[in-house]
């Protein structure tokens, strides 16, 4: 049993059950963080987030319900799974590999990890194939695991999901190189994720966005800030009214919660 401590400061007994819903990151202390409800009402959005000090082992979370216990498509954010798997087995070369998807031309790799280019992952997708997608996503235990009919599409589907803590984990095995592949498919991924990069922080994150059944937007933001070689790792889970600028809205939301949490200052 831990302690899972509430931001009022009220201790109290966190159930093996819960424990086992975070096995992703396994922490020794989690804060209840409520007070980043109002961030995400501001944004006109709802949903979770969960920040991981990989130092000192403490879990800030909002919504732990749902952070723990929903599923959501993966989304762009299957893009890392996908790019490893790529690389991995050769369907891609390097992160210049260019293919051409659409009537914009030939893309990079990493513009098109950048830029979320759906066309040119599903390319890469199809060039894996469905059975060797699928040994991967049962080498990670993946989500749900389910890819549906189509492998180029498995991301969306809404047959394959995955919650919150996985996806935190996900993020955190890449970053100290812990997933089921070699170094450099590692190394090559976790740069293509740095968005942000100056002398007080690194800002690495990969985004993604798909609809539910019921027509409301899901919008993800996955990855982590450095701050003085010290890695937090995050994961911001949101839905909104299919109509919304919910890309935005959350990064907006991340910012808030981060800059209220002391980064972006270097003085971490």
């Amino acid at each position: 049993m831990r302690f899972l401590k509430s931001s009022s400061s009220f201790l109290v007994i966190l159930s093996s059950a819960v424990l086992l819903a975070l096995q992703s990151c396994s922490p020794n202390n989690v804060t209840l963080q409520n007070g980043y409800k109002k961030h995400f009402e501001e944004a006109g959005l709802t949903g979770s987030f969960g920040l991981f000090d990989n130092g000192s082992g403490e879990f800030y979370i909002y919504n732990l319900a749902q952070f723990k216990d929903s599923s959501y498509a993966p989304a762009s954010t299957f893009e890392i799974v996908n790019a490893l798997v790529g690389i991995e087995t050769g369907r891609i070369v390097d992160e210049k590999m260019a293919l051409s998807v659409d009537s914009a031309g030939p893309i990079r790799m990493d513009s098109a990890f950048k830029q979320t280019s759906t066309p040119y992952f599903m390319e890469v997708a199809r060039r894996i194939g469905k059975d060797t997608m699928q040994h991967w996503l049962d080498s990670l235990q993946y989500g749900t695991k389910k890819m549906g009919n189509a492998v180029d599409s498995l991301w969306f589907n809404n047959n394959l999901t995955v919650r919150p803590d996985e996806q935190l984990g996900l993020v955190k095995k890449l970053y100290f190189g812990q997933l089921p592949f070699q170094k450099r498919s590692q190394e090559m991924v976790k740069k293509l994720m740095v968005q942000t990069a100056n002398a007080n922080y690194t800002l690495s994150y990969k985004t993604g966005l798909s609809y539910k059944q019921n027509g409301k937007a899901v919008a993800w933001v996955v990855g982590w800030i450095e701050e003085n070689k010290h890695p937090y790792f995050f994961v911001l889970q949101s839905e909104s009214a299919a109509n919304s600028d919910i890309k935005n809205a959350s990064m907006l939301v991340l910012n808030k919660i981060l800059k209220e949490q002391g980064f972006f200052e270097g003085k971490r």
